[in-house]
């Protein structure tokens, strides 16, 4: 049998990368590492016989995945213990010896080391350590050096023993001259954990590589944020080299395994008279009837060969009685009337003087007294007059059909002048304008075509689009963007002001106050009325609409320092608070809004003020005067400080904590106190005197200026959804991490996962703030702030996907929902908690947004928007816009009875649980408990074992012929 140096010898020449060397001696080391096992190390040695001088030192490794990992993988399968999937290293060295020795004990020990002078760390020199080394210099794997303390100072003194005792076979021996030349007493070994430099262990060659990795330089803040971003190693391409090929008998087992056809293929030969060659042909139309073998019928006939027989039959009966269901009733046919009177019976003074001292008297009151004391107190809880059944009946504020509950179409928007196809992303409706609402438009293409189409992209526009309804076909503005806008959201403080997010990750400003009136146009009606008239584009100014009104953003953020993917969504903080760069809150002085939360796909949640902030060193005159940018004439400079230089005041980075991935947000919910809520109507004398007003954002002061009052127990949670279809409860303020004191984000103080796709709508109710609407993947929740065992109410798996969603903004029992076959769905939780109470077909294709409107007290509009870019206005029913008397308290009770619901399942649970480890522990005592005798059974038994060796004993002595079967003594009274 071959040796296990001659296995390694033939398997490297198989795998192609042993050279042509004479017989050496080889070194091979084997690490197997597999799923849920500790890594362990092989080691074999072995003399090939003589060797040449001339021969080279070397080592290789191979991997999973490398050309030679069939076979080797076929050879440690029969040479190695069993273990599951693995992924084995192994390393080669081949040491020739001296010149003039042919022994094999005789073996040149100067072998060059190899360092990771490639990776850029010249000082570091990757070994191997077997388990035996590894005890021998008290560094064992997760006992003596671990993930916290990964490393080991070894003495020098140490080393040179094991090359005494162990010589060549030393784990040391390819790191022996670096060890030599070492100028310390104490040389550092580390623990390679993910065989970062290919081997388990690696030593530092140099003092002051050694001072380096114990005591780590300081990194300063700004250089710690680029070092996340930069790569750990550089990849070195190496050409591959060609070889010549040595056969080693593959082709004729590629020969054995190759398929050859054994059956004879048949030969037709078909003929033709030579004269017919290339003569025309004519086809005509016959008769199929007149002609002889015209054609040929194929009927159907039965084949006895593929009949199949019926062989078994089930077959069930099942007898029931017959019922039948009659029913009578006698009439009453001889009616008559009759009266009676009499005189009450009184007791006399005797009487009711031995009742009222009797005993049933006494226990009769006793029983009766604690229902009559009860009613007495409900009389005092409840109104006893009140009509019932005038309070069930609602107040009839318009005549209208109650029953219709059908959403009726009232307007449509499309661009038609946009060359390609474009969706939807955004809808949101003017604070102030009756009848306007701006969409935002992104091409419709998968990120792959996006890629390809990349040039033809930067050709196009990306807008937001102002529709209103006096003009249905053409924008009354269009807003243009960097790049496509996946979300947007008009300033509360200022409607003129929006804010935008991108598909790069970038934030973009306008300002359109220039563009105020051309989108106003309020005339103040006659009489009482004070609601604004809005008179059509094309009566205004009828050359206006020939052209489309372009308006250029007037800031744009860095690209470089903001959001690396698409923003998913954006909110504007209130008015009444802002926060710095570590989260804390304080008031804010201004009394407009100038922060921005966002959200993006790469895995934080940023915070913008777009106040200019202060710098940090005074400029000089000449440098700002090299600064100035000539501004277009079209563009405001309301926000030039932010333009190309807007960097996030604070990044919060949702991280999952065991590992390196993190959550992607896709939308975020914050308090009600959070965000700026935008009046439903103003008054168009207020809108006009306001408008004559200086604009507060054209002087900004810088952000966080003197010394602001903090706000204290202010609610800094917020939910988060994301698109794995978690949803997320945690806290945007920071802390220092107490070893690096890196600023670093709380971890979350809930995560569930409800939906099975990403989170479309995270959504708090306009009429509690503590019930939040969650909508993704196929189902729909209700939560509850600061219930963390679980969401309120959770529906089950819709037919097709939802794809986004809005509460009613007037009953707080009803909530929209759309899907992606273009249906939405209507839930009333007062009628229906299980299902949607209606789906009406809306469209062919994908519903992207919902926003619903109260345009007046007596009307409601429903936008929808759509995967083909179109944007449908519906007009709400009576029955889903206006709510009864008493549903806020109604669904607030059903919200409270969920709480309460969920509280006895988590105490269920408790309960559950400690009755089954009490029952474990009782099997465990049962099957451990030992049967414990009374005295008087052991006596019993004693007694009866007594009895058995006395009769043993007479049979053995009678075997041995020394007691006769007559004689009725025992041994010992022979004795």
């Amino acid at each position: 049998m071959a040796s296990v140096g001659t296995h390694c010898r033939r398997l490297c020449r198989d795998l192609g990368f042993l050279p042509s060397l004479p017989p050496a001696l080889l070194r091979l080391t084997i690490a197997t590492s597999s799923s849920g096992r500790k890594p362990s190390l092989h080691r074999s040695q072995e003399d090939f016989g003589a060797s040449d001088s001339s021969s080279p030192a070397w080592s290789h490794r191979v991997g999973p995945g490398s050309p030679g990992q069939a076979p080797l993988l076929l050879y440690l399968q029969q040479r190695l213990p069993p273990v599951g999937p693995a992924a084995f290293t192994f390393v080669i060295n081949v040491v020739t010896p001296a010149p003039g020795h042919g022994g094999k004990d005789e073996v040149n020990e100067e072998v060059e080391p190899v360092n990771m002078e490639v990776m850029g760390h010249p000082e570091i020199y990757p070994l191997v350590l077997t388990t035996k080394t590894q005890e021998i210099f008290n560094c064992r794997v997760d006992e003596d050096v671990t993930d916290d303390q990964p490393y080991k100072l070894i003495k020098k003194e140490d080393i040179f023993e094991d090359f005494k005792n162990r010589g060549a076979i030393s784990d040391f021996h390819p790191v022996k001259k670096v060890i030599q030349e070492y100028p310390g007493d104490e040389i550092l070994l580390v623990y390679d954990k993910d065989f970062k430099y290919g081997l388990n262990f690696y030593v530092i060659g140099t003092e002051e590589g050694k001072e380096n990795y114990l005591n780590p330089p300081e990194v300063l803040e700004d250089q710690e944020e680029y070092k996340e971003y930069s790569s750990e190693e550089v990849y070195i391409y190496k050409a591959p080299v060609s070889k010549p090929w040595i056969s080693l008998g593959s082709e004729k087992e590629i020969e054995e395994e190759s398929v050859n056809e054994a059956t004879k293929q048949t030969t037709y030969m078909i003929s033709r008279k030579r004269r017919k060659f290339g003569a025309p042909i004519k086809f005509s139309d016959h008769n199929a009837s007149s002609i002889k073998d015209a054609y040929i019928e194929c009927t159907a006939y039965p084949d006895k060969n593929f009949t199949l027989q019926q062989v078994e039959k089930d077959v069930g009966m099942q007898v029931i009685p017959q019922i039948k269901d009659r029913g009578t009733q006698t009439r009453w046919t001889y009616p008559k009337n009759a009266t009676t009177q009499y005189y009450p019976r009184e007791f006399s003074e005797e009487e009711k003087e031995a009742v009222g001292q009797s005993k049933p008297f006494a226990d009769f009151f006793d029983n009766v007294s604690v229902g009559v004391e009860i009613a007495l107190q409900q009389n005092e809880i409840m109104n006893t007059f009140i009509d019932d059944w005038k309070c069930l009946a609602e107040e009839e504020g318009t005549f209208v059909d109650k029953t219709d509950t059908q959403l009726k179409e009232y307007q449509s928007f499309t661009d038609l002048h946009s060359p390609m196809e474009k969706m939807i992303t955004c809808v949101a409706w003017h604070p102030t304008i009756y009848g306007l609402i701006a969409v935002s438009v992104a091409v419709r293409l998968s990120f792959e075509d996006r890629v390809l189409n990349s040039g033809k992209l930067l050709l196009q526009p990306s807008l937001i689009l102002l529709w209103s309804f006096s003009d249905p076909i053409h924008p009354q503005l269009m807003l243009e963007g960097p790049d496509d806008i996946f979300c947007f959201q008009f300033c509360p403080s200022d409607p003129n002001i929006i804010a935008g997010g991108c598909i790069n990750g970038q934030i973009v400003m306008w300002d359109i106050t220039a563009h105020a009136d051309r989108i106003e146009n309020i005339k103040s009606g006659g009489g009482r009325s004070k609601k604004p008239i809005l008179k059509p584009m094309f009566l205004l100014e009828p050359d206006s609409n020939k052209e489309a009104t372009y308006i250029r953003h007037c800031a744009v953020s860095s690209i470089e320092n903001g959001h690396r993917k698409v923003i998913t969504d954006i909110h504007w903080l209130a008015d009444t608070f802002e926060i710095n760069r570590m989260g804390a809150v304080f008031e804010n002085r201004n009394g407009i809004c100038c922060q921005l939360v966002t959200c993006s796909a790469d895995c934080t949640v940023c915070f913008w003020d777009i106040r200019p902030q202060k710098a940090l060193l005074p400029q000089t005159a000449e440098k700002k005067k090299e600064e100035v940018i000539e501004i277009p004439f079209d563009v405001p400079s309301t926000f030039l400080h932010l333009d190309l230089s807007w960097k996030p005041l604070a990044k919060v980075r949702l991280s999952k904590g065991e590992t390196s991935v993190d959550h992607c947000p896709t939308k975020i919910s914050l308090n009600e106190s959070h965000i700026s809520q935008t009046p439903d109507h103003m008054v168009a004398q207020d809108r006009a005197g306001k408008m004559e007003e200086i604009n507060p954002y054209q002087n900004l002061e810088g952000g966080m200026a003197g010394h602001l009052k903090p706000i204290d127990e202010f609610c800094t949670k917020f939910f988060v959804g994301t698109e794995e279809g978690e949803v997320i409860y945690t806290d945007w303020k920071l802390e220092r991490d107490p070893e690096t004191g890196r600023l670093m984000s709380k971890k979350p103080v809930s995560m569930h996962t409800v939906h099975d796709g990403a989170v479309h709508t995270i959504q708090r109710s306009p009429f509690y703030n503590d019930i939040i609407l969650t909508i993704g993947g196929w189902n729909v929740a209700i939560w509850k702030e600061n219930v963390m065992t679980g969401p309120l109410l959770q529906s089950c798996c819709a037919p097709k996907r939802y794809t986004s969603g809005h509460w009613s903004l007037t009953r707080p029992a009803v909530f929209y929902v759309g899907r992606e076959d273009g249906y939405i769905d209507i839930w009333d939780l007062l009628e229906k908690t299980h299902e949607p109470s209606l789906s009406q077909n809306i469209c062919i294709t994908m519903i992207t947004g919902i926003k619903p409107w109260p345009s007046s007290s007596k009307q409601q509009l429903l936008a929808i928007a759509d995967h083909f870019g179109t944007l449908h206005i519906l007009e709400i029913p009576w029955t889903l816009s206006h709510p009864s008397s008493n549903e806020v308290s109604s669904v607030q009770y059903y919200f409270q009875r969920e709480v309460k619901h969920l509280e006895y399942v988590a105490q269920r649970k408790v309960i559950r649980d400690k009755e089954i480890k009490q029952i474990n522990m009782e099997k465990e005592r049962k099957r451990s408990k030992t049967y414990q005798k009374s005295k008087e059974q052991i006596e019993a038994g004693l007694k009866l074992d007594y009895e058995q060796y006395l009769d043993l004993e007479k049979t053995t002595l009678i075997s041995l012929g020394l007691l006769k079967i007559s004689e009725r003594r025992s041994f010992i009274d022979m004795l």
